[in-house]
């Protein structure tokens, strides 16, 4: 049965295959929801759809996906076209999906070699051993040392903020290793550095605790306080494709931006 909103354009409906296997992130499920409210067709089109997730999931892994043979044995129901097109977007997705798992984990065995991924450094007042603000200052250096290898670097303070960070970048086969000196930030709070790419994609290169006494505050009473912080870690853009950088807390306030 045809809709009353008519004939559907592929560029208004293709979206509906995508949302029925459950492949789309919040923002575009969102977006496809609220079309979907005052859309007949593509309700129609989902409720022909429910079910069929495990079995287009099973089909993209199969070598020739995509092929009009795979689109004509699911003619039945849906078309050959959309069942094609189904295929096919689950192929490319998971494709995808592949390559940045493949990135991430290449990232995070060369970064267990080279270094921790986070610094934290032990207070004064803290119930930890002497063992344990060892391998704190031991942790402090290693980002320190990884931080001044890295000799490709921008900087940038913020007006409002006052925050200063240096990102120092260094082209890795699986990506790129990051390190980033914090300055004038303040705590208690908790932090994430977030590469922006050119194509608009973000990923967290790393996050940390701030304690109350914050890092690299010029008047400081303590040393530990007029220190800067280092923190080392890795994103899968090659340097080329990124944007900028982003030091944000959890609760979504920028620090910091750093143009790359």
């Amino acid at each position: 049965m045809q809709g009353s909103t008519g004939s559907p354009s592929p560029s208004e409906h293709e979206t509906v295959g995508a949302y029925a296997l459950g492949i789309l992130d919040d923002a575009e499920a969102t977006a496809f929801e609220m079309h979907l409210a005052g859309c007949e067709w593509c309700a129609q089109q989902l409720d022909e759809l429910a079910g069929m997730e495990p079995m287009l999931a099973a089909l993209a892994d199969l070598p020739g996906t995509g092929t009009p043979a795979i689109g004509e044995s699911l003619s039945a129901r849906p078309s050959p076209r959309l069942a094609e097109r189904l295929v096919d977007e689950v192929s490319e997705r998971r494709a995808v999906k592949r390559r940045r798992s493949f990135f991430l984990v290449a990232a995070a065995a060369a970064l267990i070699i080279g270094g921790p991924l986070t610094v934290l450094a032990a207070t004064g007042g803290d119930s930890g051993t002497k063992g344990t603000e060892a391998s704190s200052t031991k942790s402090a250096n290693s980002a320190k040392t990884t931080f001044e290898t890295l000799t490709d670097r921008v900087s940038e303070t913020d007006s409002a903020t006052k925050v200063s960070a240096t990102v120092a970048m260094g082209e890795k086969a699986w990506g790129t290793e990051i390190g980033v000196e914090l300055k004038n930030v303040t705590g208690p709070e908790k932090c994430s550095l977030i590469a922006v790419g050119k194509n608009g994609e973000r990923e967290t290169v790393s996050s940390w605790s701030v304690p109350e006494w914050g890092y690299g505050i010029a008047n400081a009473k303590t040393e530990q306080a007029k220190n800067p912080l280092y923190v080392v870690g890795g994103a899968a853009f090659k340097t080329n494709e990124i944007d900028h950088f982003e030091v944000m807390t959890f609760d979504g306030k920028k620090l910091v931006q750093i143009d790359a």
